[in-house]
Parts: C-alpha cells; structure tokens; sequence
C-alpha cells in the first residue's frame, strides 16, 4: 500500500522514486533466486520466510513487531499464552504463593539451556525480568510493586511483593508488546535501552549471527538442547517442537517479488500479503492465504508530548474529533474496502476486547475542527510527521494524518525514512529544529492493547507521556480481585485517558500471509511461530 492508499499498479506508479529503488531490490532477489545453490534435500529441511519489515534490532526488549517474531524463535518465556489466553507453565513447573499474597516461587523444569550450553539459572531469570522490567508496560508496573527478587538455587527464584498483584501470571506471560525473553543474567545485565552485544536464548531455534546481513537476510539453526514440553502447542504455550534445521529470514522489499516468489516455491512463507495481491496468490491451489492472528492490529498516532505542539491537549482532542470523523480512509487504505477484516475503534484500548466501551467524539465538519485547532492555542509551530518507507501500512497512516493536519491549518513537514531509523529517532526528544519529531504512525497488535496492564500507551511510553491519576487507577486496577471493582477501574481509565489522548486510534484491521499449502501445523497466535511447523 502506497502513501496516498491507492493499490495496485496505480499505487505503485505513484510512489516515485521509492518503487524505482524497490524495484531494483526485488529484480536481485528474483536474480539471487534463480541460482540453484541449494540442494534439493537441505531445501526439504530449511523453512524460506519473509519478514513484514527488514530485522534492525535483535534485542528482544524492544516493541518492534519483527523483533517480536524474531525472539519468539530464539526466546523462551517462564509462562505462555492457551488459546484462551490463560498463562501456562512453560519454562517453569510451576509456582506457590505465600498466604498473605507477596511471595511468589517459581520452579525451574529441569533441563534448560541456553544456546551456549550453560544451564538456566534462577538468576537469570530475576536478571532477564528486570531488564524487561525497565522497558514493557506491564512489566515497569510489576516492578512497581516489587519489593525484591532473589534466586536461592539454581532453579528457584522468588518475587517478594510490596503489596499483592493478582495479576503476575498474566505479566510474565503475556504475548504481546514486549514479551518476558529469559537471557543469559551477564546479558541482562545490559543496558535495557541499548542492544545486547550477543543474541542467546534458550528457544528452539538459534540465531546464527554469522550469517545475518540487515536488509537482507537473518538465519535460525535448531537448538538440538532444547528440551519441549510434553504438551500441545497452542499459541505460545506449550511444546514447542523445531521440526527445520534451518529458518532462513529474506527480505524482499517489493510485494510484488515476494508474491512470485512463493508462488514458485522459492520461499515457503510470507508474514504479509499486500491487499492488491491476495486475489491472486488465493487462487493458488499450492498456497493459503490467511490470517492467524485472530484479534489483528490496530494502527494509531503517536505524539511527542515534551515539546510543542502536542504538549497542548487541547490540539490533541481537536485532531482526535477530527481523524475519528475519518478512520475508514485509514483502515481502507491499508486492507482495501472489505470490512469483514477491518473494525472502527475510539478507545484507548482495543475495540471488540472484553471491558472495552468506545467512546463517542463530537461529529465535526472540517471548518469546525479547523475552529477547534485554531481555539486550543496553536501557534503555527512546525509540526514534523516521520514517515515509514518500509511499513507501507504505516506509511498510508502517516500520510493520511498530514493530510489531514495541513487542512486543519498546520504547519506539516513528512519525513519520510525506514521503520530502523524511526525506532532510533523516536528517542531523540529535542525540539524539532534539533532532529526531534511531533507524531509518527506506528501499529500494535490489539491484544497489546486490552487491559491497563498492558496498554503501553496510556501508562506512558515513547513520546514522554505521563498521568499520574491514570497510573494511581492502574496500580489500583493491578491489585484489585472483584470484577465489579475491575471493571469500574478499567472504565475510569478509559474514560480519563480518551480525555487527555495519550494517542489517537485510526482503526484495526487482520493482515493476510501466505504459505505454501505443504506447511502444516501453524499455530494461530499474535505473530508468526516456527515451532509445531512441518513439511508435509
């Protein structure tokens, strides 16, 4: 999908010089393709993917959704999602609690590793969950009410508490936004906010840091250490089974490329189906074209709240009522006009979620969102949009907000640069004329969004963002056990921060992937998994 939403060849003609340079991508992928340079028998036992976006960081301790994919391979966690969403045991036995509710001990089974052969250890788990601590949603609340952990032995470790948390399984085993990856502890020692110098896990498959070229490829080796558990897989739970030798990452940046390609089985799987192409790769009879993430993503604006002009709340509702009067360009532009694999959400939260209310904004011409901009006290300050070039989903919503916002009266200048560059710039919160930013588009897979505890956005996060009546209703919501006060918690939440915008929601909407139809055994589950996978 291009900038302006258009697809197809329309689309395509109309991204300029970016498809020129895409186009000669794609030409030495095909090129690359054509040597037959693999035998026939290590091809049956490698697994071809391609990722929704090139890999720029390895860390797992990062949001970034093809970062999540990458460490759910190499990564394993203390406890999994079923498919109902009920943490599981999975590197754990399991857990006692103390009778007063603060002392949490977890088990380790017996038989881990990680990738360099030493064993896990319980302080490797305290280390990893403080790391992770300092950076996802859930896990800085956890922290919050953490009053120490300690290992005792190699495989215990406790969590002693400051006062209950009724909610520590659903953190430590939470899928979504920045899962719980258990790291060797002298790697956990890192700086959460800077990459890790080694990527060693104790998942199912190893990352092979020799062969990764980012933009180009990424490659996973069976960890024949692994010990599975004795269970059926169901999202990311479970037993967890390497079936591949090899996992080979390729980046192909023209859609149109990666179409052929797994056409002609020269690739077996491809993470995102650009919504032109569908059509065709569905009339396959050697493919499936679906979707396994049966909540979706949503796609969304984040602000910079440190410098103007979105410091101003009284801007940030005035561009809310007027992108919520707008939300179907947005999801139509990314997934086409099928609303079957698309929704219209105004909530902090996610649409369709249990708890979830969304909220009524004012309905508003232009020339009265034009009157609210111009009565919240804007200034004309240079507003700058940074723009994905390699999300092209991303990108549409970027374009279409500045849009938007150049009718309102801003003053809009798009930057345009890859997904990479945007994680990096985000961090830079000096004033724009000192290469700060205003708003960006970015995505979010809705279940990231479902509760207090895991909405990032509303606790705080990229962008400076902070409400203390918020987090004192979160830490309230963390400890309480009735429904009724749980429920009345969450709506105090979402009513006071649709107020204040802590960002604006343009929609949800599934993604489509293909693979070749002899792949059997994918798993339904917020990205793609690797384990349970067979050619058959």
């Amino acid at each position: 999908m291009t900038p302006t939403g258009k697809s197809g060849a329309q689309g395509r003609k109309a991204s300029g010089t970016r498809f020129t340079r895409r186009s000669v991508l794609g030409m030495a992928a095909a090129t690359a393709f054509a040597r037959p340079s693999i035998a026939q028998n290590t091809r049956a036992k490698t697994l071809r993917f391609v990722p929704s976006a090139n890999l720029t960081f390895l860390d797992p301790n990062t949001t970034a959704g093809v970062t999540a994919t990458h460490a759910r391979a190499v990564f394993d966690t203390l406890y999994g999602l079923d498919n109902e969403l009920r943490p599981r045991p999975q590197m754990v036995e399991g857990h006692e609690v103390s009778g007063n509710g603060l002392i949490w001990t977890f088990k380790l089974r017996e038989g881990l590793k990680f990738h360099d052969g030493e064993p896990v250890r319980g302080k490797d788990c305290t280390a990893s969950i403080a790391r992770w601590g300092k950076r996802d949603s859930f896990g800085i609340a956890l922290m919050g009410v953490t009053d120490h952990m300690e290992a005792p032995d190699d495989r215990t470790f406790k969590i002693h508490l400051k006062h209950p948390m009724a909610s520590m399984l659903d953190a430590l085993g939470h899928s979504c936004v920045i899962p719980l990856a258990i790291m060797p502890e002298r790697l956990a020692q890192t700086d959460p906010f800077k990459q890790m110098p080694e990527i060693i896990g104790s998942g199912p498959y190893r990352f092979l840091a020799n062969e990764y070229v980012s933009g180009s490829k990424a490659a996973y080796a069976r960890f024949e250490g692994y010990v599975p558990r004795n269970e059926p897989p169901e999202w990311t739970a479970g037993g967890k089974i390497a079936n591949f030798d090899r996992i080979e990452w390729l980046v192909i940046p023209d859609a149109a490329t990666a179409s052929a390609a797994v056409k002609s089985g020269e690739v077996d799987w491809l993470e995102v189906v650009q919504p032109d192409l569908a059509p065709s790769l569905a009339k396959d009879p050697n493919l499936v074209v679906d979707s396994t993430n049966q909540f979706g993503l949503a796609t969304l604006l984040a602000f910079n709240f440190q410098n103007p002009p979105f410091d101003n709340v009284k801007l940030r509702r005035a561009v809310r009522d007027a992108i919520n009067q707008i939300q179907v360009d947005f999801v139509q532009a990314i997934v086409g006009d099928d609303p079957s694999i698309y929704r219209l959400c105004q909530s902090m939260f996610g649409g369709g979620l249990p708890g979830v209310i969304d909220k009524a904004s004012p309905k508003l011409s232009l020339e009265a969102s034009k009157k609210a901009v111009a009565e919240s006290g804007y200034k004309g300050e240079k507003v700058v949009v940074l723009d994905s070039t390699d999300y092209s989903f991303l990108s549409s919503g970027a374009r279409i907000g500045a849009d938007l916002m150049t009718r309102l009266g801003m003053n809009v200048d798009v930057q345009s640069m890859d997904f990479g560059t945007i994680l990096q710039r985000r961090n830079n919160m000096e004033p724009v004329e000192k290469g700060g930013w205003s708003v960006f588009c970015t995505g979010a897979d809705v279940l990231s969004l479902a509760n207090p505890g895991l909405n990032y956005y509303v606790r705080g996060w990229v962008g400076g963002y902070k409400n203390e009546t918020v987090n004192n209703l979160i830490d309230q919501w963390l400890g309480a056990n009735d429904p009724k006060q749980l429920q009345q918690l969450f709506e105090q939440i979402q009513n006071v921060s649709f107020d204040d915008v802590p960002m604006i929601p343009l929609g949800q909407f599934k993604l489509r992937q293909a693979r070749r139809k002899d792949l059997q055994g994918v798993l339904r589950s917020s990205s793609a998994t690797f384990w349970n996978v067979k050619r058959v």
